[in-house]
């Protein structure tokens, strides 16, 4: 077994470096360098793939016999033991729209669990982070997911899906639910910001369909770290490659039941 706080530190200090390229392409990024992938909306620029390539690189160092799993495709490669997950810009529609709510989410599994993963909030500079057998940290000071047990205490956060609107309806049924018994929620347009701050406890959950394994692998990990509970929406644990999560403090059980009413009528 490596040693995984040692990676852990290594890839925090990367996630930092490569926040910092990122950052400053900000500052230069014109809607010209937009490129559409396969899909409606499906956004990407020059950032995100040279994010990935500066992250890929350095991972590859760190474990060589790793595989990977990323957003950009820029490698392909799985292996039967390590494999990174990666999105190096979760929140690109953001980015482009100047927006400044984006991360870089760095996850890495162990024979399919989970053991590693990496949040870093670029224009924040929090960078949240966790391993197997220890405590979600950010920024190095210990975070907890929130205390709060009733929904009418509870912030909540959901994204919508670019395309594939197949249950846009019955989402929207689902949200209407939650307006009524919460203290609201929220729309980032990242799903590890909103899975970070899940497991910081500014938000007590987050719900979401439609979604890949790099918007998630890491985020779902730090919760859990955080002592939080993830499932998908049967309440399994598909929900890294299930396309579906719902995340949360104490208050899972009761707003997974009001998804599940929903969900499948």
């Amino acid at each position: 077994m490596i040693d995984l706080l040692s990676i852990e530190r290594d890839v925090v200090a990367l996630c930092r470096e490569v926040g910092a390229f990122i950052q400053k392409e900000s500052e230069r990024f014109t809607p010209e360098a937009i490129e559409q992938k396969e899909g409606f909306n499906n956004l990407v620029s020059y950032v995100d793939k040279q994010a990935e390539i500066k992250i890929v690189e350095r991972l590859q160092q760190l474990i060589p016999q790793s595989g990977f799993i990323t957003e950009e495709g820029t490698i392909s490669k799985k292996s039967e033991e390590y494999n990174w997950i990666i999105d190096p810009l979760d929140g690109t529609t953001n980015f482009i729209h100047r927006v400044p709510v984006y991360a870089i989410s760095v996850g890495l599994s162990y024979k399919d669990e989970m053991v590693l993963g990496v949040i870093h909030d670029v224009t924040r500079n929090e960078c949240y982070h966790a391993s197997k057998g220890r405590q979600a940290q950010c920024n190095d000071a210990v975070i907890n997911v929130s205390k709060v047990k009733t929904l009418n205490e509870s912030l909540f956060a959901t994204g919508f899906p670019y395309y594939f609107f197949d249950k846009r309806d019955v989402y929207l049924e689902i949200i209407k639910d939650f307006l009524t018994k919460t203290h609201g929620i929220r729309r980032f347009g990242s799903a590890a910001i909103d899975l970070a701050y899940v497991s910081c406890g500014r938000l007590e959950g987050f719900f979401e369909y439609n979604l890949n394994s790099w918007d998630v692998a890491a985020g779902t990990f730090l919760v859990q770290q955080a002592g939080g509970i993830v499932t998908d929406f049967k309440g399994g644990n598909n929900f890294v490659f299930g396309g579906e999560l719902c995340a949360a403090c104490p208050v899972h059980p009761e707003m997974l039941t009001i998804i599940q009413q929903h969900w499948w009528k």
